[in-house]
């Protein structure tokens, strides 16, 4: 077993009268990679924090191994102006050890890192504070590193870097990441944190998607368990049974429980509902760029690049930091002339833009105000009135959120904002600058099933290879010399024919024709009328189950059974035992019978004819 390096034993956090964590186990091994994930505000960065020891808890205790060092990446890192950058790193060392080795190897890091250690530390990009303090956090050496978003704003060679360096890292590795490439690529094992609790499995991240699935359909079905449970006793209660006596208001006081469990099934946070919706008009062209230039103070940005994007197309704009992806997608907007070469636009061209920055939103305005600038509760969404909080709801914001001020919101909340905004206005241009940044991933997956849905054009700039792969139908690469080229697919197809030489594409074997409509309706309607004469009698079995059970507890009950007849009490436990079980099974099968039901009547209407 590999030797524990941190722990959180029995942890408490209560934040703004809001219990986060109570009675919290956690703990990191040598060699555990962990990804940490789940949605905005349960409070991974809080989790980091708290393992860092950042953060004090209001119960419970934080273990860390004696003689080993815990280093930890805030989501948004600082690095002090005044001093070169081989210093900044190098004061992450305690004084006796920033010798002449270690400044050598603070050099090494900071130049694999694209920075120039006698660079001074002033003016730094959002990008190159990250990159200083993942030196800083590496020249170190540290047994444990606690990361919190550590590819935010880096560039594909710099992201493929730190992958190589932690996916070899032999300490202790719990990180938050958007990025769901580099989590499969980094973690072997996962931590889900949902409503303060923590769900481990001993796999990395590629195994997320199958295990979490099946947590959610376990307690899907456990919550229709209650349901039916709850059906159940409401039915008993409601035969006129009085809750005086003491076994009845047991079965009051067990149906409380029930209810109270249903609530906490269903209290939970809402699915991010977004929707993207074509402008009207607009040609089949809607850009296209004869042989473009640009150079600034004597230095090619664009060398001679030519494409033609049609509508419908989703183009992937990929490079370096400084290659000149922002000047390229703005060449293309015409929001700058190029230097050379033209750029023309389709006919009826409606352009909603998505900003790295979010610089358009006011930071002291609230949600509510963001939407509705004019007063008012109602915002115009693709054409239709809705209330502000229904709609801001649909964005995973509560109630209490939505007078909250802009600068008060975390990254992800003011991203979800945002995207707020501009999906409530149609148009069939969609451009969207690193929108993955501060996304959790179930707003992430529910933002790339709008664009899969969306018929309009994307243009697209994003480090995030997993979003490309999924997104685009073809993919620019500026190399950083002023070159780009554009290939067809995403960014792994763009890698590989980068690699190779295409191939022969595969002959698929022709599909086995599937069944008619009217095959499929016959064989629902027959297995939905043998579905329902079982659920029919169901009822009357349980019905039974329940009386024989009462039957044997009186009997059990008598105390003139125990003077002199053990056989016969072995012989009634054992048969209330088997009516218990005979129960639980019918009532199991009643809720499978239920939930069947409901998706053989979806399958049924899916095969019901239009009109």
């Amino acid at each position: 077993m590999a030797p524990l390096l941190l722990s959180l034993r029995d942890a408490k956090v209560v934040q703004a009268d809001r219990t986060l964590f109570d009675g919290l186990e956690i703990e990191v091994a040598e060699g555990e990679r962990i990804c940490l994930v789940g949605r905005n505000g349960t409070g991974k960065s809080t989790l980091l924090k708290l393992l860092a020891g950042k953060l004090d808890l209001d119960g419970g205790g934080r273990f860390q191994q004696p003689r080993t060092l815990a280093a930890y990446l805030p989501q948004e890192p600082e690095v002090e102006p005044g001093a070169t950058l081989r210093t900044r790193v190098m004061e992450s060392l305690p004084e006796a050890e920033r010798g002449f080795d270690n400044a050598y190897r603070a050099d090494q890091l900071l130049a694999e890192l694209g920075l120039d250690p006698e660079r001074d530390a002033d003016g730094l990009s959002g990008g190159e504070r990250r990159r200083v303090s993942i030196a800083r956090l590496l020249v170190a050496e540290p047994d444990i590193l606690l990361l919190d978003e550590p590819t935010n704003h880096l560039d594909l060679p710099t992201i493929e870097w730190l992958e190589a360096r932690l996916a070899a890292f032999r300490g202790g590795l719990v990180l938050v990441s958007h990025d769901r490439r580099f989590l499969e690529r980094v973690s072997n094992r996962t931590w889900w944190l949902d409503r303060g609790r923590v769900h481990r499995n001993e796999a990395g991240y590629a195994a997320f998607a199958a295990w979490s699935a099946a947590l959610v359909e376990a307690e899907e079905k456990e919550q229709a368990r209650l349901t039916q449970h709850l059906k159940l006793e409401e039915h008993w209660l409601h035969r006129g049974v009085t809750a005086r006596r003491k076994r009845n208001q047991g079965r009051l006081a067990k149906l409380e429980t029930l209810r109270r469990q249903r609530r906490d099934y269903l209290r939970q946070p809402g699915q991010a509902r977004l929707q993207a919706k074509t402008a009207e008009g607009g040609g089949a062209m809607v850009i296209e760029a004869e042989g473009i230039e640009k150079a600034y103070a004597g230095r090619t940005v664009i060398r001679p690049f030519s494409t033609r994007v049609q509508r419908g197309d989703r183009i992937g704009i990929v490079g370096p930091n400084g290659a000149g992806k922002t000047t390229l997608l703005k060449l293309l907007l015409g929001e700058t002339l190029p230097d050379a070469g033209r750029v023309r636009h389709g006919t009826g061209l409606v352009i909603a833009r998505y900003e790295q920055d979010r610089a358009s939103l006011d930071p002291k305005a609230t949600p509510w105000t963001t939407l509705c600038p004019d007063g008012g509760d109602q915002v115009r969404v693709q054409g239709q009135w809705r209330h502000v909080v229904g709609y801001l709801r649909d964005f995973l914001f509560h109630e209490e959120q939505v007078l909250t001020p802009v600068e008060a919101l975390s990254g992800g909340e003011r991203n979800r904002l945002l995207l707020a905004r501009i999906l409530a206005e149609p148009a069939n241009l969609f451009v969207l600058d690193e929108p993955t940044n501060d996304l959790d991933l179930d707003t992430l997956d529910l933002l790339e099933d709008v664009l899969a849905d969306y018929d309009g054009t994307l243009l697209l700039v994003s480090h995030d290879r997993d979003f490309l792969d999924r997104i685009v139908t073809s993919t620019i690469l500026l190399e950083g010399d002023g070159t780009a080229a554009e290939y067809a697919g995403g960014y792994a197809d763009m890698a590989r024919q980068r690699a190779e030489p295409q191939g022969v594409a595969p002959v698929r074997a022709p599909s086995p024709a599937a069944p008619s409509a009217a095959k499929q309706g016959y064989i629902l309607r027959k297995e939905q009328a043998r579905l329902l004469r079982e659920l029919d009698r169901l009822p009357g079995r349980i019905d039974a189950a329940t009386g024989a059970i009462a039957r044997i507890e009186a009997d059990l009950a008598d105390p003139v059974l125990y003077a002199g007849k053990p056989e016969r009490v072995a012989e009634l436990a054992g048969r209330l035992e088997a009516a218990r079980a005979e129960k639980a099974g019918l009532e199991e099968r009643w809720l499978e019978l239920e939930m069947l039901k409901e998706t053989l009547e979806d399958e049924a209407e899916g095969l019901r004819p239009p009109g």
